[in-house]
Order: C-alpha cells, then structure tokens, then sequence
C-alpha cells in the first residue's frame, strides 16, 4: 500500500514547516470565529469556523499519512480536536488506509470511501431512497444532503461494527469523546458564536469537503483508471491541500501536500496515461459539469466482479 510507482522518490524533510504553520493558523482561525469574528458579525464568524474545519479536516488526512513529522503519535496529538465534530480520527485514519488498497478503489463493500451500491440492493431500496440517493449523486445533492447521508451509513457501520466485537472502532468513538468536548467546552465558555450556528458551520463545511470527494473515483475496469486529476490551484485547491491532484496522492501518499503539483506538472503526461485521462481542468468545470446532473449511476455499473 501506498507504494511509489510512477517516477522516483521523493525526498521528504523531517519536519514540514508548512504543514505546522498552517495547524497553527487553522486554529487561530477557528478561535478568531468562535470570539471576536462572531461578536461583531455572527455570518463572519460562522465563515471562519466554516473554512477552519474543512482546513483542519485536510490536515488530518496529512497526519494519518505521516505528516507534518515522522513521530505517529505527535501527529495525531496535533489534529486531537476534532473540529468538525463528526468523524472521529481514528476511524478516518483507519478506514482511509483501507481506501488506498487501489485494487479495492470503488467497491461497494472493500472499499470503505466508495459511494457506489450494490446493484442487489439498490434493487429493493426504495423509491424514496432511490430519490434520495440519485440527488446525493449531483454535485448540489452532495452538497446540501451529502453530509447527512454520508454521517448516516457511517455511523450505522460503525454501530454494527462495535456491537459485533469491533474494539478498534470502539476505542476510536471514546477518544472521540473528549476531541469534540475540548471544541464544546470552547465555544461554550470563550466565544461569542452559539452552538447552533457552530453546527451549521460544521455541516457547511462538511458540504465543502463533499465537493472534493464527489468525483474523485469512477467506476473504471482496471485499478489505475479509477482515479482523477483535477487541476486546480484555486481556494478549493488550497483548502483541500492539493488532494485535487488525487491520482498523484494514491501514487504517493508520503509526499506532503505542497509537493504535489510541481510533482504532478513533472510528470503530467505519465499521470494522465496511467489514469486513461480521468481529468478535469478545474472546480469550475466540474461544477458547470455535474451540478444538477449526476457523474454516475448509484449502483455500480460493473458489479458483481467477473
């Protein structure tokens, strides 16, 4: 898993000063939000809170894959909170490890980030599901429902996963306890900004992160043509740190975040080749693409597997 296979190694430095300075300015951010931002205009400090947690969201995923240093534990102590309240960490951690078995990528049960079904049982959901899901497949769907569809098949796995045995997940739930009380307790006893308008920001910026997730895999019969490249280097871009240059992640999950475009304008040509062109030129075309129309069918249009 996450082996290197396009081009050579890149060198990683042991501490990644980018990577800690936005940390810092990720939760000065959200501090600004939940007190004087929120104080002199409650819509700017729901905005900070908002852009603070989609950012801290992607930094988690650079401390599961080994960064912004080369000490495990201390880069999870630094994502500890959880800002956006949902997802505890290590359950994030472990199930995106299992994403990045590639040969797995978009199967409705190997793959714990696909949002593909089983044609089975999209064939006894019913019709109000059937609707549900369908608009969940345009960009506005995963936007505004997306967040509650995803936390709802999330949290029910989980719940099935802990009553039969599974005390990894368990473990991750209680030390996602405390992660979201520090957050609670803060705006609570220091800010200025009501938990409703916290859980708005939060379910906002849950819908942001949706647009980065949203076409990031197809349906694709060989492994390598399953991921995308959008190449962006807009706000999204930026709040997703570059994890728009997905193909090039997947290749090679330890080179940090900032790294990755000149990686990817390195070597474009053998990217786009080992991923059959899976490509799109920015966040704009895709939202001009697949706003109000949906990139994929809900079942998998290439299961059950041969």
């Amino acid at each position: 898993m996450g082996q290197c296979r396009v081009g050579a190694r890149v060198k990683v430095a042991k501490v990644e000063w980018p990577t800690l300075g936005l940390l810092v300015g990720t939760y000065g951010l959200f501090a600004l939000g939940t007190t004087w931002a929120a104080e002199a205009w409650l819509p700017f400090g729901m905005a900070c809170v908002m852009l603070s947690a989609v950012m801290h969201s992607s930094l988690c995923h650079e401390a599961l894959h080994g960064h912004p240093t080369r000490v495990k534990w201390l880069n999870e102590a630094l994502v500890f909170v959880q800002l956006t309240l949902c997802v505890p960490y290590g359950r994030f951690r472990d199930l995106h490890l299992i994403h990045h078995q590639d040969e797995n990528l978009t199967d409705p049960y190997d793959d714990p980030e696909s949002n593909y079904r089983d044609p089975a049982i999209w064939a006894v959901t019913p019709r109000w599901g059937k609707v549900l899901l369908s608009f969940n497949n345009t960009l506005l769907g995963r936007i505004l429902v997306g967040p509650a569809v995803g936390q709802f098949f999330f949290m029910r796995d989980d719940w099935r996963a802990i009553l039969a045995g599974d005390r990894a997940a368990l473990s991750a739930w209680l030390v996602h306890i405390p992660a979201v009380a520090i957050v609670i307790w803060w705006v609570v006893a220091h800010g200025s900004l009501p938990l409703w308008a916290l859980f708005v920001a939060v379910y906002a910026a849950l819908g942001v992160l949706k647009i980065r997730t949203f076409l990031e895999h197809r349906a694709h019969e060989a492994t390598q043509g399953r991921t995308v490249i959008v190449e962006d280097r807009g706000p999204l871009a930026l709040l997703f740190l570059n994890n728009n240059y997905h193909v090039v992640h997947h290749e090679r999950p330890g080179v940090p975040w900032y790294r990755l475009p000149a990686l990817f304008r390195a070597e474009r040509e053998a990217f786009l080749g080992k991923n059959d062109g899976y490509y799109y030129r920015s966040y704009a075309h895709v939202f001009a693409k697949y706003f109000l129309r949906a990139k994929d069918p809900v079942p998998h249009p290439l299961w059950p597997k041969p």
